[in-house]
Parts: C-alpha cells; structure tokens; sequence
C-alpha cells in the first residue's frame, strides 16, 4: 500500500512534468514556421523600417527579408539624413542609400512585385533604381520623384516584359518623353499606366502616342499636368479607365474605345481659347466625371446607354452661344445617368442663361441628384428646371454653399406671411409643371440649412405637394446669428407646415 509521503511525491513530480510540458508548448515558435508567402503577407502589414529589423532574429527571417516582394519605402521617414556609419547601419542614412542597399543585398532569385519609394535625387540615381528593380523583374513600380532639373523619362521600364503598373510623378520640376515610336514600341505587357508633371513642348507626335495598335493590355491611364499637350487622341483597344487632369492647355480631345467604363477629365480647357473641340465614342461608358473644365466650342459625345453616374462641373465664364450649345450638348450626353452631381457654376449658367432652360434634356433614368449651389435668389429658376428634367428622380440631395458673403435673407413666419415670399410664389407657380418630380421624390437632404427664406421656402413646398416623400433631413450649418432658443422655434413652425405625405419624417441634424 502507497504510504502518503509517497503519494504526495508522485503528485509533485507529476506537476513538475506537466510545468515543464506547458513551459515548452509557450517556447514553440509558431510563427517562424508559417509558410513564407503567409509571413510576406504579414510583414507587409508594417513599415519597411520594421521589416527590415526583423532580418537580425535569426537566418530564416533574414532569408525572408531578402526575398520580400512588396517594398514600399514611403513608410520611411522623410527626414532621414546622411551618415558616415552606411555599412554598419543603414536605417540611419538617408532614404535614397537604403533603397539602392536593399536593391543591391537581394537574392537574385527573388523578384519584386511590389516597389514604391519617393525621394529626392539626381536623375542618374533615379536610372539606377529603377534599373535594380526591373533587373528583379518588378510587377508594379510606384516612383515620386524630386528633382533639380527636367529629366529624361527611364527608358529602361519600356522594355520590361514583366511590369504590369507603372506610375510616375515627377514633384518639381518635371520631366520629358521619349520620342512617340520608342514609347509605343515598348510597354507590351503594362496594364496601368500613370504619369505627372509632363513636358512635351515641341512633341507634337507623342499626343498621338496612345492609338489602337500601341499599349495593347493597357486597361488604365491617367496622365495629370501635361505642359503642352494642345491635342490628344486616345485609342488604346483595351482601356477601361481614362483620367486626364490638369491639362490647361487643351484644345482638342479625342476618346474612343470600346471598352472604356470610366471617364474622368478634371481642370482642362482653360475656355478662353478660339476655338476648342471634345469628341468622345466610348459606349460603355458608366461614369463620367467632367470637373471643373473650361467650355468647348463643341462637344460631341454619342452612345452613353451604359451611363450609370455623371458629374458636371464647369468653369464659370462669358459664354456664347456656341458655347451654350456645346454645354446644351453635354447634357444631352448624360441624360442616361441614374446618378447625376452638377456643381455649383452648372447652377449658375442654368439659372442665368434663359435660353439654355429651355433646351435642358430630360433626365428619364435619374433617380438620385446631387446640387451644390449657393442658394443665391436667382439661382431658383435653374433650381426649377433641373427639377422639371427629373421626373422619375427618387433622391435628392442640395449641398449649400454657405461663403457668408451672399446676402441672404432669415426667414420670420410672421414677416414672411405678410409680405407673401416670392420665393413661395414662384415654387407655387411650378407645381403643375414639376407634377412627376413631386410625385416621385421620396428622399430630400438639405446639407448646409440655416433655416433662410430660400430654404425654408423649398423646404415648405417640397412637404405641401411631395405625395411620395418619405424622409427629409435639414443638416444645418454654422451659423452664429441665431440663438438655439430661435432655431428651436423656427423649427417647431416647420413642422407644423402642410404635408402631402403621410409617410413623410423630418430630422434635423446639427453640425459638428
């Protein structure tokens, strides 16, 4: 029979084993031992910095830091300086010399597939970078530079057989091309291609340069501050995406392609130029952001019955007739959106130019508009034909732009109903004339509501005769005039307004 003593030594020795058992299951080092493709995924999670510190545990991750794949160095600190002690450290030096360390320290059998760095260096430097990673076979290269002076585009990404996403941009001051035949002799396999801050004065030929037999896997571009670009064509067979911006000097624009889904030209046409020209044949176009764009004499754009969302917004100017009819056209391409955004000067032009109301399209897919308007008093009857154009709209949403400069007048119910609004009048005037719009609208929000004689007047009639409304939200704004206790007050006498609706709620949100 056990004596206790016994028993109590078995029990202790048992303990012990099981101490020492947990003790080794906790020393497991279970991540060391994922799969290396799992750890790259991990690492890339964290600054290179701290990748690169992971090198020192032991040779296994130092083997998985030679052949990480996706390098971004714009995860390093900026203000890194030069060290003399470049061998022994060289997190310390500036940022230039550690991406040439860790290009140069790879394995040779490893390739890259992801490169991003942004520096500023000698153009030589520049070569020799992007010379190392084409060397490991980069897939995509993500380069912003800063320079002292123009610089020759890298010649040696034009060859690669084995880059897919090449973006360039270039801080100050720019760089130039290669002659149009060398650029589309190359680039066989480049599938996105985005290049900034572009010098092609007298290089007329490269405006050319992206036709049907040139870039034929090319699916994306977007080319930003061109100097000197007057015309372009783009044809690239494939091309899903197109964004073009900053190009001031524009005078003529010509898209085509089959293929091409989204559209996105921003800040082009300066608009004071004689004479200007926009020619788009891309049928399955399902967005077009035209932004803050100078006006064309003439624009054609045909084909848009895959349009699902558009944006407008144009540079305010002298317009002539020619022009009228050119923004008349544009419209008239769009008129197939389901979402549609006009910008404040749209407002403008349709407000102050009578004859272009009466050529507005109508708008039979849109179901959710999107205004950003000062709310200026003579801003209403643009406000009103835009609303007739939407007879099957289902949202609406009016951005306010509240500059503070605008006299506007506050809204008091008593003044108000004495003096007979002609904001009220006039909305009153229109309700025959935007019958299917109220019978269709069932979501209004209003961002930037300071509860003035204009908004409250849409507000009103929007109640009075919206039959299908559903929900209306009044974001209000920053306004320091009016006491909490008066905007309480207005409020409660807004909800005591006459509604169509029965279903309809009103919400007002205050603004952080």
């Amino acid at each position: 029979m056990e004596t206790r003593s016994a028993a109590a030594k078995k029990k202790k020795l048992s303990f012990c084993k099981e101490n020492e058992l947990i003790s080794d299951h906790h020393n497991i080092d279970r991540i060391t031992d994922l799969p290396d493709a799992v750890l790259h995924h991990i690492l890339f999670l964290l600054p290179i910095k701290t990748v690169a510190q992971t090198s020192v545990l032991s040779k296994r991750w130092r083997s998985l830091w030679s052949s990480f794949p996706d390098l971004d160095f714009t995860t390093l600190d900026q203000s890194l300086q030069p060290c003399s002690s470049s061998k022994t450290n060289p997190l310390n030096c500036k940022e230039s010399d550690f991406i040439t360390q860790v290009l140069n320290n790879r394995d040779k059998h490893s390739d890259i597939r992801i490169l991003r760095f942004q520096a500023r260096l000698s153009f030589s430097r520049l070569n020799s970078l992007i010379r190392l990673a084409i060397r490991h076979k980069v897939q995509e290269l993500d380069v912003e530079v800063f320079t002292e002076d123009y610089f020759n585009f890298p010649r040696c990404v034009i060859a690669s057989d084995t880059l897919r996403v090449f973006k360039l941009k270039s801080k100050r001051p720019g760089f130039r091309l290669p002659p149009s035949s060398v650029m589309t002799s190359g680039f066989r396999c480049l599938h996105s291609l985005s290049l900034s801050r572009i010098s092609l004065c007298n290089q007329p030929s490269l405006s050319d340069m992206f036709s049907e037999s040139s870039f034929l896997l090319l699916k994306k571009l977007s080319l930003d501050t061109c100097f000197g670009l007057k015309h372009l064509r783009v044809g690239c067979r494939v091309l899903q995406d197109l964004t073009l911006e900053n190009c001031f000097e524009l005078q003529g624009l010509n898209v085509s392609g089959s293929k091409l889904e989204r559209l996105r030209i921003a800040k082009c046409f300066d608009g004071y130029v004689e004479k200007s020209w926009v020619k788009i044949d891309a049928p399955r176009l399902e967005v077009v952001l035209w932004e803050h764009n100078g006006l064309s004499d003439n624009v054609c754009i045909e084909n848009l019955s895959y349009l699902h969302k558009a944006s407008i917004g144009l540079l305010h100017e002298d317009i002539s007739v020619a022009k009228l009819q050119s923004v008349s056209n544009l419209f008239s391409a769009l008129s197939l959106a389901h979402c549609l955004t006009l910008e404040s000067n749209c407002i403008e032009i349709l407000s102050n130019n009578n004859y272009f109301a009466v050529y507005l399209h109508q708008f039979s897919n849109l179901k959710s508009l999107e205004l950003h308007t000062g709310f200026k008093k003579n801003n209403v009857p643009g406000l009103a034909s835009i609303f007739k154009s939407c007879p099957m709209l289902h949202t609406l949403i009016l951005n306010i732009i509240n500059d503070f400069k605008t006299e506007r007048r506050q809204w008091n119910k008593d003044l108000w109903e004495m003096s007979n609004s002609e904001e009220e009048k006039y909305w009153e005037s229109q309700t025959q004339n935007l019958q299917s719009f109220l019978h269709h609208l069932k979501i209004v929000k209003i961002h930037g509501f300071l509860e003035c004689e204009n908004e409250v007047s849409l507000a009103k009639f929007l109640l009075k005769h919206g039959k299908a409304l559903e929900e209306m939200v009044l974001s209000t704004g920053h306004c320091k005039a009016r006491h909490s206790l008066q905007r309480q007050k207005i409020r409660s006498q807004m909800m005591g307004f006459s509604w169509a609706s029965s279903n309809a709620k009103i919400t007002f949100n205050q603004a952080g």
